[in-house]
C-alpha cells in the first residue's frame, strides 16, 4: 500500500472487512481492558444511571452503548437495572410498573455468543457512520464509552514555514507530508488547535465533532454521555497522541490491520452543555471510594468483602492519572411539542 491519509489508512485498519482490527482480532476485549470490563463496569453503569436520574424521575426507555464491543457495558448495565434506583429512593408507583428499558449495544462486529437476550444488538458500519436504524430515540440515555478516540480523524503536521500539512502512512508505518490543509479542516485547527510550532501535530477532531452531532440529532428526548480520554483548548498535546495497542501493551501505530489505533478526544469541540473530568462527576454522583468500616469484617465479614471490592472500583474510576483522568461529554435533548 502506498502512502495514505492516516484518517484513511487508519479507517482500513480498523474496520476494512477482511483484515480491520475489530474484526479479524478479536477486537479490543482480547487485547486490553477498559474501565467498562469487570467492577470497575458495574461501578461505571451505577455512575451512568445516577447521572440520569439527576434529572429525571423515571427510568430511561432506552439505552443505547455505542461502540459496546463485546456488550461488557451493556451486561453491566442490564444487571444494574434488576434492582433499585441507584439513588437508593423508590420511584413512583407509575414508573415502579414501568417495564424495564429497552438496551441496545451498537457495535461494528456481529452480536457475541452468550450475550444475554435481553440485550438488543445492532451492527455499525464502523468509523463515523452511524446504522440508519439508530433514529428517533425517545426517553433515551445514549453512552458512546471510548467510542470517540477511535474514530479516525486527520492528522496533520505543521512544516517549517508554519503551514499544517496532512501526514501521509503506508501499511508499514512510515510517514510522510502531503498537501497542505484546506476548507473545513484548515479553520477547525486554526479555531481549536493554534499556535502549534513546526513539528508539531494537529489531530482534527472535525469527524467526531459531526458523528457526535449526527448521534445527538437522532435523540428526540434524553441524555447523551461520551466519555473518553480527551483535551481541552489551552491544553492540546504538541504532539499528538495517536497511538496503538495490542496483547495488553501500547505499540508504535502502524496501520496493518495488527493493532488498536487510539487517538484522544478534543472534547471541548463536542456539542454538549456539560464538560467534566470523571473523577469529578462521580464524586459529585456519591461515588468516593471510601474504604470500609473495618468493624464490618467483624460482624458482616461477606458483606465487608463486597463493600471493600465496590470501594476498590470506586477509588480506580476516580484515580488521578488513570480512569479518573476521562471527560465526560453530557448532552441534554428536550423534547419540543410542534403545533
Amino acid at each position: 500500500m502506498g502512502p495514505l491519509p492516516w484518517r484513511v489508512a487508519w479507517h482500513e485498519a480498523l474496520y476494512a472487512a477482511e483484515r480491520g482490527f475489530y474484526l479479524t482480532r478479536g477486537g479490543p476485549s482480547s487485547h486490553f481492558t477498559t474501565a467498562a470490563h469487570g467492577p470497575t463496569g458495574a461501578v461505571l453503569a451505577d455512575g451512568l444511571l445516577r447521572l440520569w436520574h439527576r434529572t429525571h424521575r423515571d427510568r430511561p426507555r432506552v439505552i443505547v452503548d455505542v461502540g459496546a464491543g463485546q456488550g461488557e457495558l451493556a451486561t453491566h448495565l442490564l444487571h444494574a437495572l434488576t434492582g433499585p434506583p441507584p439513588d437508593g429512593s423508590r420511584l413512583s408507583a407509575a414508573a415502579e410498573s414501568h417495564r424495564t428499558p429497552r438496551l441496545l449495544a451498537v457495535d461494528v462486529v456481529a452480536r457475541p455468543d452468550g450475550l444475554d437476550a435481553r440485550i438488543d444488538w445492532l451492527r455499525s458500519p464502523g468509523g463515523a457512520a452511524l446504522p440508519d436504524e439508530l433514529t428517533g430515540l425517545s426517553g433515551a440515555l445514549v453512552i458512546g464509552h471510548e467510542w470517540l478516540d477511535v474514530i479516525p480523524c486527520t492528522i496533520a503536521q505543521v512544516d517549517a514555514s508554519g503551514s499544517p500539512r496532512e501526514v501521509l502512512v503506508d501499511s508499514a508505518g512510515h510517514e510522510s507530508l502531503g498537501g497542505p490543509l484546506g476548507g473545513a479542516e484548515r479553520e477547525w485547527a486554526e479555531r481549536h488547535w493554534p499556535g502549534i510550532r513546526p513539528g508539531g501535530r494537529i489531530e482534527i477532531g472535525l469527524t467526531r465533532d459531526e458523528v457526535w452531532f449526527t448521534l445527538v440529532s437522532r435523540v428526540r428526548d434524553g441524555l447523551l454521555v461520551a466519555v473518553d480520554y480527551g483535551h481541552v483548548g489551552g491544553e492540546r498535546p504538541n504532539g499528538g497522541t495517536l497511538t496503538a495497542y495490542a496483547h495488553g501493551a501500547e505499540i508504535t501505530p502502524v496501520p496493518d490491520g495488527s493493532c488498536d489505533l487510539t487517538a484522544h478526544v478534543a472534547m471541548d469541540t463536542l456539542e454538549h452543555d456539560e464538560l467534566i473530568r470523571q473523577r469529578d462527576v462521580l464524586r459529585d454522583l456519591g461515588l468516593r471510594g471510601l474504604t470500609p468500616d473495618v468493624a464490618l469484617a467483624t460482624t458482616d465479614p461477606p458483606g465487608y468483602l463486597a463493600t471493600l471490592a465496590r470501594c476498590s472500583a470506586e477509588a480506580r474510576l476516580i484515580a488521578r492519572g488513570g480512569f479518573g483522568d476521562y471527560w465526560w461529554a453530557v448532552r441534554h435533548v428536550a423534547h419540543l411539542d410542534v403545533a
